[in-house]
């Protein structure tokens, strides 16, 4: 679950922010986000429960804190009220979510439109230790990038050749797939990170000494992302009369 609402597809978490069919039709996600069913199954359980009142912005909101310590992370409290858009653009998912492609300057830049600061980001990049990328995500970090270990690049080319399988799967976190933790930061320091974007963080630059802390210091890099998350989930959200409360989250009333 947490894989769809922050990491899978190798995007940040504030995608669980915006419009549903705005996510499902972000590029590097071409593909429908993979466990949207599971979306679906909660809001038409709330809706037979409690018809027009919860929306999917704040079931999203709610599942990503949920899973996330269901998986042994930390939690935060989750501020209610969300409303749904009416439309969904494309466009705007494109602009707003940074591709996996993106360079340290890329991604402040990006976050910081967001009202996001550098240790949110690098916090908020954590959700990495958690899902999957497609091949089209790290097809040019594996085959291209210098500051990638060998062999962990060797094994990935396997499944991920130089064309085709561009939808074969690969977990952004190996160490610890199915686990909440700070892996992600320790797989930076060796040089295994996933994405482009991963290794970015940690490859001589400003937030080098984020990633460090965060990983000698497991519990404040939970206490930064669950800051991080609830800064995330004020941003600009739809309330009162604006938007709508959907019926069925993929498609507006």
């Amino acid at each position: 679950m947490i894989a769809l609402l922050m990491a899978v597809t190798g995007q940040y978490s504030w995608m669980t922010m915006l419009p549903s069919s705005a996510k499902k039709q972000q590029l590097p996600t071409i593909t429908p986000v993979r466990g949207f069913n599971v979306v679906d199954d909660i809001k038409s359980k709330v809706e037979k429960a409690c018809p027009g009142v919860v929306s999917c912005a704040d079931i999203l909101a709610i599942a990503a804190r949920d899973s996330t310590v269901f998986l042994g992370g930390p939690s935060w409290t989750v501020r209610l009220g969300r409303r749904d858009s009416p439309t969904a653009s494309r466009s705007a998912a494109n602009t707003s979510i940074p591709p996996p492609t993106s360079n340290l300057s890329a991604l402040v830049s990006s976050f910081s439109a967001q009202g996001l600061s550098l240790k949110d980001m690098v916090a908020l990049s954590g959700s990495h230790t958690i899902g999957l990328a497609r091949c089209t995500s790290f097809r040019g970090r594996i085959y291209n990038d210098s500051n990638i270990d060998a062999t962990f690049a060797k094994s990935l080319q396997s499944r991920c050749p130089t064309s085709g399988n561009n939808d074969k799967l690969a977990r952004l976190d190996a160490a610890t797939p199915t686990h909440f933790d700070n892996c992600y930061y320790r797989n930076l320091l060796s040089g295994k990170g996933l994405l482009h974007s991963d290794q970015e963080l940690f490859n001589g630059s400003s937030s080098d000494f984020l990633v460090k802390r965060y990983t000698s210091n497991p519990s404040t890099f939970f206490k930064d992302f669950a800051m991080a998350m609830v800064k995330m989930g004020n941003i600009t959200p739809l309330t009162g009369s604006k938007g709508e409360i959907r019926v069925n989250c993929r498609k507006v009333n």
